[in-house]
């Protein structure tokens, strides 16, 4: 019986990552292992739980009703034993966590630091990039991310909001007339961000006029904080969250560009494994992480 549940924890390790390999790593066993424990627990049922090919992992009918029924088990287990020790202990333990590089000049750092002083036996890795990173494939725990409307839902919960602002250097405004609209910058030298690219500048003018702009840029870079840079050393238009040039505009070594537009706020959300316990660290963190601003 003991092999038995060992071998449907494995299973279920194996669909929640997708792969025998991704299973493996947070198992701390070797692929070839984890496949040999699903095999040995299809064959002793005398079904197929997976139909296996070169590029997925897919569910037989027999593997979804065994699915369900180990979450539920692997729950049970997992909360009793929260609550067993919860009353005796610290929490501890590691978190991975993935977050965009720009926001480590931010105010949530400092949310980070306040979790951290909480719960001082729980260790933290902290991967800073503006590549993103998938949550499963490269073993993190919770990813934060950066984008539009965030919406709340099982596996994602919206944090916090950033203002952005369209900036350039005095320098590189000196020798160009005032725009007065997005349109008159359409033609100007931009800065952009890989992930967002593609993505229609929508601004909001006096009486709540709308304009939409697609410019074409000259740079690209996946470092936020490179594309701040480069606009201080006058190589064009980029849009930064307002945290990270408002020292730089009292200065007046950057400016405000069409300073009676707005652009949209971005939302800053965490998202998490579909399968992290509610009593789990995963959880701890996000109801401290959820208390932050930007």
């Amino acid at each position: 019986m003991i092999d038995r549940l060992r071998q449907m924890a494995i299973f279920a390790k194996t669909i929640d990552h997708g792969s025998f390999r991704g299973a493996a790593r947070e198992l701390r066993l070797s692929p070839s292992v984890v496949s040999h424990h699903v095999a040995q627990l299809e064959e002793s049922l005398g079904v197929a739980l997976i139909y296996r090919s070169t590029r997925k992992l897919t569910l037989t009918r027999e593997g979804h009703r065994l699915l369900s029924a180990t979450h539920k088990m692997l729950e049970a287990v997992e909360g009793e034993l929260v609550d067993l020790s919860v009353s005796a202990s610290v929490p501890s333990g590691e978190l991975r966590i993935t977050i965009p590089s720009v926001l480590s000049q931010s105010h949530f750092i400092e949310q980070i630091a306040a979790f951290k002083k909480t719960y001082p036996r729980i260790t933290l890795f902290l991967d800073f990039s503006d590549t993103r990173r998938s949550l499963i494939d490269d073993g993190f725990d919770i990813a934060i991310r950066m984008g539009p409307k965030a919406k709340n839902s099982a596996t994602s919960r919206k944090l916090f909001s950033v203002r952005r602002k369209l900036v350039a250097s005095a320098e590189y405004l000196a020798s160009r007339p005032i725009p007065e609209n997005p349109q008159d910058v359409v033609d100007w030298d931009w800065l952009a961000l890989v992930p967002a690219q593609n993505v229609p500048l929508e601004f909001t003018g006096v009486a709540d006029s709308q304009a939409i702009i697609k410019p074409e840029a000259s740079i690209f870079a996946n470092d936020a904080q490179a594309i701040y840079r480069l606009a201080n050393a006058s190589a064009g238009l980029a849009i930064v969250p307002d945290f990270l040039v408002s020292e730089d505009v009292k200065s007046g070594a950057l400016k405000y560009v069409l300073p009676g537009w707005e652009l949209h706020a971005i939302d800053v959300y965490a998202t998490w494994p579909a399968n992290a316990p509610k009593h789990g660290l995963i959880h701890l963190a996000l109801g401290a992480l959820s208390q932050s601003g930007g």
